[in-house]
């Protein structure tokens, strides 16, 4: 199929109550950290909270009776699972999800909560949507890809069209890449109407399937490294994604799972927002690298489904990246007095003790010594190098952890 802008257009006629517009947010501190004019386009206000339920829920409006009769089955690593979960209780149609082993227990609960049977098998997304194909061919069930699909694209279109809508005036737009669906969407929307908005796609630097295929050129399949990012951890790009992109995209860039840290902790931070690592991943590069001097960017905020478990890590990790969280190991003689010597100068330092963790009895420590780890809250990396500092006049041995 030939997808066109009339696609998005006629995909943007559907009203549904479960589909929202959601609201284009301008940014001072990001615009201040980033050297641009920012603006948020905030999917993660979408119902399930990301912008896949508008795909799902426009593939399934449109199946015929009969094939809502024969059930639907999707495979995903989250947000699409439960964009399809909800749209097929929504329209009382039987739902399979195939989702990886390793999937978020949130995204897996909040899936099976929308009324789906999760199946796991294994270990990303390729493998769950091998098994998931495998099942619709068994069961007969429609399969509703995650991103290769027409309508899924042209679902996730409509918001091109809404960030046209609600800025005319846009420079640059930075969209989230994995297979490709959501790019492809928002290139059409975006390009036919205004080619010389420029579109960048981002993706991991653990997963680069669709920047690796643009580059060459023809579809390149990927191994994948470990990354936070697990909602754009694509090993192989669509083929009608990657037609579209290659064809109008006018860059696509890489990100640090560092880069994506710092994102979503200045997002919780600054705007009170918590975000998705794959969601996040537009802003990162844009305060990363401030690619886009003065000019009036849209950053999309794709989803904000994280597991609390992974949201805690990321605040640590974020304090640690800023310089304010100070993470040390101190080997001490084993007698009193010597750790007032180090709370000295931490009250010195005005720092504050989060944890101590005392170790005599490991193996590695000898008899006589005492191990102490310590993590500091600190105002920042002046401050944190000021101690480090205070510890290296007095003599103090120590490793630093963070």
């Amino acid at each position: 199929m030939n997808l066109t802008y009339d696609d998005v257009l006629k995909a943007n006629t559907m009203k549904s109550e479960n589909i929202r517009k959601t609201p284009l947010i301008y940014s001072p501190t990001f615009s201040q950290l980033s050297g641009s004019r920012v603006y948020l386009k905030s999917e993660f206000q979408q119902k399930t909270g990301a912008f896949k339920i508008r795909g799902a829920y426009y593939k399934i409006q449109n199946l015929t009776d009969q094939e809502k009769q024969k059930g639907v089955i999707a495979a995903s690593a989250g947000n699409h699972a439960q964009g399809v979960a909800y749209a097929a209780n929504a329209e009382k149609i039987k739902c399979t999800i195939v989702m990886p082993k390793n999937a978020s227990p949130a995204k897996v609960s909040a899936t099976k909560g929308y009324g789906a049977e999760v199946i796991l098998d294994g270990t990303n997304y390729d493998e769950a949507a091998s098994k998931a194909k495998e099942i619709a061919e068994e069961s007969g069930a429609v399969l509703i890809h995650a991103f290769d699909d027409p309508e899924i694209i042209a679902g996730q279109g409509v918001i091109g069209l809404e960030i046209l809508d609600q800025m005319p005036d846009v420079e640059e737009v930075y969209v989230p890449i994995g297979g490709g669906g959501l790019a492809a969407g928002v290139l059409l929307a975006i390009k036919t109407k205004n080619p010389d908005v420029k579109i960048i796609g981002v993706q991991s630097r653990s997963f680069p399937s669709m920047y690796d295929s643009w580059k060459k050129g023809s579809i390149t399949n990927v191994e994948g490294a470990r990354t936070i990012a697990d909602g754009i951890s694509v090993k192989v790009p669509g083929q009608i994604t990657f037609s579209i992109i290659n064809e109008l995209i006018d860059d696509i860039v890489l990100v640090e799972d560092s880069e994506i840290i710092k994102a979503m902790f200045l997002l919780m931070e600054r705007m009170k927002i918590v975000i998705e690592p794959a969601g996040a991943v537009g802003l990162a590069y844009l305060i990363s690298n401030k690619p886009s001097p003065d000019k009036k960017v849209v950053s999309i905020l794709a989803g904000g489904n994280i597991d609390m478990y992974l949201l805690g890590q990321i605040v640590d990790k974020g304090l640690a990246t800023m310089g304010r969280l100070l993470k040390i190991s101190v080997l001490l003689p084993d007698r009193p007095g010597a750790f007032k010597e180090i709370v000295d100068e931490i009250s010195l330092a005005n720092a504050n003790i989060v944890e101590v963790v005392h170790d005599r009895l490991s193996s590695n420590i000898n008899a006589g010594s005492a191990s102490v780890t310590l993590s500091l809250e600190t105002a920042g990396k002046e401050q944190s190098d000021k101690l480090i500092e205070s510890f290296k006049k007095k003599n103090i041995k120590f490793d630093l952890l963070t």
